[in-house]
């Protein structure tokens, strides 16, 4: 696979990371649609207990809550890695903060219908100090 094709590769997912990062932190449901499939997962066990959640589920709960945006949080997220698993399948690992919490996002991607999408999220997260 020639270098260039790589970095179109790597330059794509980065791509879908950032408007990720632009949905959560905007609770924009249309660009959340877009960087997720709509078949993906949503899973955590912070609390103690497997919270699994399928789309359906999960962008209603974006959907309500004050965007960070609104309330004007200052932006925290980063890419920390992204690793590829062959041409269509890629692995991220992102941060994030919203509220009091601090994600770690482990996000699975697919090359599927011309373009990159989010088909999992596993995350932990921990409660930021006040600074």
């Amino acid at each position: 696979m020639s270098g260039t094709h790589n970095d179109q590769r790597f330059a794509a997912v980065v791509d879908v990371l950032g408007r990720y990062f632009d949905g959560l932190y905007h609770s924009d449901m249309a660009i959340l649609r877009d960087v997720f499939h709509p078949k993906a997962h949503y899973a955590t066990a912070t609390e103690g207990e497997l919270l699994e959640l399928d789309m359906k589920r999960y962008f209603p709960i974006v959907d309500k809550r004050p965007s960070p945006a609104s309330r004007g949080e200052v932006r925290a997220d980063r890419i920390v890695a992204i690793e590829f698993a062959g041409p269509v399948t890629a692995f991220a690992k992102v941060q994030c903060a919203i509220g009091e919490k601090a994600f770690t996002d482990f996000l699975s991607l697919i090359f599927v219908d011309g373009r990159w999408q989010i088909i999992a999220k596993v995350f932990h997260y921990d409660i930021r100090q006040p600074h």
